[in-house]
């Protein structure tokens, strides 16, 4: 036969032939009773898993110690927590207590006497009873069904090993089952079961464009179950840890056909010795299809290397392989290869494979972060153990660090163990922006650098060690650093470390305890195959968002870039201490002639040029612990504008599409002067569509304070129709554009529609509307042509809804008029009135704002007097209406 894969003849199995529906019957009354419905929740992103919750399918292996059968990505490597639910409804708590570092196989326990209202038996595993031609059943929780029966035939034994995902679990050094049993998501862990009720193979897989379905074999199943019966798990009250042996090389083989082989440059001589020392079903001999950097087969085995050998015995079998490996655990093995038909002898060191699977892991700031797994090291051709981001969490995905990525340098020191990050953490304290450099897999080649900020408030627990203790099944924490380590002193770190009167101008406000991180959708796995497990994944936060334009008030931080890269420099404008200029007298001094200088020649307008030392552009990250209030972002930016500036506190007017939550970190970077600092959410209004920030003016240092000014606002004449204004913003650059428009409509009502998840909408605003605009994304101030600001130009987020479950996130810009600001600027910077806030150290009244509870839209007087309304009001109003036209027709201009 020309299918090489098919050359394996089968014994004949009179009796499966003769295996009734009675039989069959019989079979599944016993495995459905002990077939379960397993619900998993991954608390952390660990390895090569995402956070999430998924269903899949397990079966009882041993009644007497409570052990269940699964595949290992349902056990998952990091933390899970999961229940079992058996066929009559029970429900029990499971625990995991081994999982396999290579193969798809893994186990829970549970207490066999929380079983009271079913019986049921163990199902016995069968591994040699698995041949070509034997009808099989696989029961499980297809599809999430409770119980789903699929019938099949064993097709292949000899299958290479499924490749799910390039940056995820993927087998390999093992064959594997084929069947076209049309397997789908939930049945990952079902039984494959004979007409005796034996388990056959473990179901792990499917390709996703046929019904094939992909089979673990049990050999290595068995062996460990024998370890662990064997290693006193014998209850939930005698339990203890026990070491399954594995060794490795860091060598991935693959099985090719003799004809392979033989362009390969396999010797005649010794494809004869192989087919002599082997069954005449064999068709092939193993290859080295890649070896892992810093293992202990690099410089030794090269891709294409045929195996002949191990420890003087012939080995064409990954079973004998893994075999041999297992029983010589740091021990040497000798291998004979032949490499373009030159044998080679070559001695190696077998490596214990639980040694490079990662058991704990450094949670900083929502970040799961620890030793690279032999898994992804072999995925991503890097040394085991470096340290590999599993996710980012708030405050490396704030600085634009992907998923996947391995550490190479923090705050200027070289990291390469989880231990070297630590160290360097710990002297760093919060608020402390530092660089970082990363690689990624998909750059390999390219080093990145990005800007740190430690994460300033309280947002996350302290970073905490989790490792995992598989005698409960549950992972202890600690504190990965001592008490008295500047991290975990409370209190702000200076933005600026030179500006010795600084005194930091936010606060952490917030602490929460348990922090419970984003959970994140898996990424779609190749085309060809799937693991099938049944999840619920939820999208991870801004990495689940399209990429926008730089003027968008959400924006996606991507995974090549940094969001606060482009600010590297001017951190350092202010750390002169050791700097001397020969007649200039200060560094601040010669950047500020410098600014200066440069400052006039970019400007189009006088209104631009007035304007331009009073604009500010924001960039607001929302922690995922802080989503509050239907947040629909964890990334915006937007321009604002200074409307108070004194000695002690800093005023910025702001749409509340930039800032829409107080539980935010605020940076701001200033147009007049190139420095960026923190700010602190100081108010925001509940229906009308603006926010007030504070910052520090004493962070701007002598040569920022001089140039910084709040903008003069005009809050009086009101704009009118037909009046002419200059639409002032700034470029993601921080470069003031401008361009001069017309006010179509004075008083337009806003309409804004519910969205799907309740959260902030303006309502009860008239607003301003342009003939011309810098499209739906840019944002600023409208002035008269002398720079004096007489409406905050604000961008408003709402959804359109296309049908009853169809939606899309939609933003647009209107003017909101500077009355309303100024008011509420005026009445916090007089002293009077209101509730006291602390703000950079000092008691400043924040206005209480009356609102009448209900939401107004407008009407035609003609519809009003339908509703009722009188005609001495209807004549009222209609003399308002014609007497604002005729003022703003004849009123004073500017």
């Amino acid at each position: 036969m020309e299918d090489l894969c098919m050359d394996i003849d089968p014994p004949p199995f009179k009796e499966n032939s003769l295996a009734t529906a009675e039989d069959w019957r019989k079979a599944l009354g016993k495995v459905v009773p002990a077939v379960v419905v397993l619900r998993t929740t991954a608390c952390r992103a660990f390895d090569t898993e995402s956070a999430g919750v998924s269903s899949a399918t397990g079966f009882v292996v041993d009644k007497r110690r409570g052990i269940i059968l699964t595949n290992r990505h349902v056990v998952k490597p990091g933390p899970v927590m999961a229940e079992a639910m058996f066929v009559n409804r029970e429900e029990i708590p499971v625990y995991p207590i081994y999982r396999d570092p290579v193969h798809d196989f893994g186990f829970f326990r549970y207490d066999p006497g929380a079983i009271q209202f079913l019986s049921y038996e163990e199902i016995p595993l069968a591994p040699d009873a698995a041949a070509v031609g034997v009808e099989i059943r696989v029961v499980g929780n297809d599809s999430g069904e409770k119980v789903s029966i699929l019938a099949g035939t064993l097709a292949r034994l000899d299958r290479d090993a499924p490749q799910y995902k390039k940056d995820g679990y993927n087998d390999f050094n093992t064959f594997y089952m084929q069947a076209a049993s049309g397997t789908k998501g939930g049945s990952s862990g079902s039984p494959v079961i004979d007409w005796q009720g034996r388990a056959v193979a473990l179901n792990a897989g499917s390709k996703l464009s046929s019904a094939s379905a992909f089979f673990l074999p049990l050999e290595r199943v068995v062996r460990s179950l024998k370890f662990l019966q064997e290693g006193g798990y014998f209850s939930t009250n005698t339990r203890a840890a026990v070491s399954i042996p594995r060794g490795t090389l860091q060598v991935t083989f693959l099985h090719k056909g003799f004809d392979e082989t033989r362009r390969l440059g396999l010797q005649h001589e010794t494809e004869q010795l192989v087919r002599n020392s082997t069954p005449p079903s064999e068709t092939g001999m193993l290859v080295v299809e890649s070896v892992v950097p810093g293992g202990p087969a690099q410089n030794h085995l090269e891709p294409g290397d045929v195996l002949v050998r191990m420890n003087g015995e012939v080995v064409t079998q990954f079973l004998k392989m893994e075999t041999l490996l297992d029983d010589s655990v740091e021990q040497k093995i000798e291998l004979q290869i032949e490499r373009g038909s030159t044998p080679l002898t070559v001695d190696l060191l077998v490596q214990d494979l639980h040694s490079i699977t990662p058991d704990h892991f450094l949670e900083v700031s929502g970040a799961v972060i620890h030793p690279l797994s032999y898994q992804q090291a072999r995925n991503f051709r890097f040394n085991c153990g470096l340290v590999y981001v599993a996710e980012p969490g708030y405050m490396l995905f704030r600085a634009g660090v992907p998923r996947h990525s391995i550490i190479k340098k923090f705050a200027g020191e070289g990291i390469s163990r989880l231990e070297d990050l630590i160290t360097v953490l710990s002297k760093l304290s919060r608020g402390a922006r530092v660089p970082l450099e990363y690689i990624s897999y998909k750059e390999r080649h390219q080093r990145k650098s990005v800007l740190v900020t430690i994460d300033r408030h309280e947002w996350y627990a302290p970073p905490q060690i989790y490792k995992r203790d598989d005698s409960s099944g549950l992972w202890t924490v600690k504190l990965a650093m001592r008490q008295e380590s500047p991290h975990l002193v409370s209190g702000i770190y200076p933005v600026e470390q030179d500006l010795s009167n600084h005194t930091g101008s936010c606060t952490g406000e917030v602490s929460p305890k348990d922090y419970i991180p984003e959970q994140v959708s898996q990424e779609p796995r190749d085309a060809v195959t799937s693991m099938e497990t049944s999840g619920e994944h939820v999208a991870e936060g801004p990495n689940s968002q399209d990429d926008s334009d730089n003027g968008t008030k959400k924006q996606r931080v991507e995974e090549n870039s940094s969001v606060d890269g482009d600010v590297i420099a001017d951190c350092s404008l202010n750390e002169h201490g050791e700097e001397r200029l020969d007649e200039s007298g200060s560094v601040e001094d010669a950047v500020l002639r410098d600014y200066q200088g440069a400052a006039p020649v970019a400007a189009t307008s006088v209104a631009e040029r007035v304007i331009e030392p009073t604009l500010v552009m924001f960039e607001v990250h929302v922690p995922s612990s802080c989503m509050l209030d239907g947040v629909h972002s964890q990334h915006f930016l937007g321009t604002g504008v200074i409307v108070y500036h004194s000695e002690t506190m800093g005023l910025v007017a702001v749409d509340k599409n930039t800032v829409a939550v107080p539980v935010s970190d605020v940076m701001i970077s200033f147009a007049a002067f190139p420095i960026e600092i923190p700010a602190e959410v100081v108010f925001l209004h509940p229906f009308h569509n603006f926010a007030l920030v504070a910052y520090d003016p004493s962070a701007l240092g002598a040569a920022g304070a001089s140039v910084i000014r709040a903008a003069e606002l005009l809050p009086e004449p009101a704009l009118c129709r037909g009046d002419s204004v200059y639409l002032v913003g700034l470029s993601r650059s921080l470069q003031a554009t401008s361009r001069k428009s017309i006010v179509t409509n004075p008083s337009a009502a806003l309409k804004s529609g519910s969205s799907d998840v309740p959260r902030y909408r303006a309502t009860n605003l008239e607003v301003i509307e342009l003939d011309t605009d810098f499209g739906s994304t840019f944002s600023g101030v409208l002035t008269d042509e002398r720079g004096r600001v007489q409406a905050l130009w604000g961008s408003f987020s709402t959804q359109l809804k296309y049908s009853s479950s169809s939606s899309e996130e939609h933003q647009f810009v209107r003017g909101i008029p500077i009355n309303t600001i100024s008011q509420i600027v005026d009445r916090m910077t007089s002293g009077t009135g209101g509730p006291p806030r602390l703000i950079n150290g000092l008691q400043r009244p924040m206005p209480c704002i009356r609102i009448l509870e209900v939401e107004l839209y407008p009407t035609l007087l003609s519809k009003a007097r339908s509703f009722g309304l009188s005609d001495a009001w209807i004549q009222a109003f209609h003399v308002i209406l014609r007497n604002s036209r005729y003022s703003c027709q004849d009123g004073y201009k500017g």
